[in-house]
């Protein structure tokens, strides 16, 4: 099921794409980030309740360079790939 969520703040053209996949990867999460047209950036993920749990925290924060405003649940996680975390475009 997993979780999917849009991070809003100062998280476009600052690396947070990237960085939640290495974190997700770190975490052993399957998932994926996208950029959405409105500045925020799109996560969905699932794997351990205690990964998906400390990944909410971490996307709370982001990367150096990022500001994150707030992390807004949609719900639970869809198009998950079989393994691993992708970077999606568009």
């Amino acid at each position: 099921m997993g979780m999917a969520v849009r991070v809003e703040g100062r998280v476009q053209g600052v690396g947070f794409r990237w960085w939640t996949q290495a974190v997700g990867r770190e975490l052993g999460l399957r998932g994926w980030v996208r950029n959405l047209p409105d500045g925020s950036v799109e996560v969905h993920a699932d794997g351990p309740e205690q990964g998906l749990s400390l990944f909410e925290r971490r996307l709370g924060v982001g990367p150096g360079g990022a500001r994150v405003d707030g992390v807004v649940l949609l719900g639970p996680a869809t198009g998950l790939p079989d393994s691993g975390f992708e970077v999606r475009y568009g």
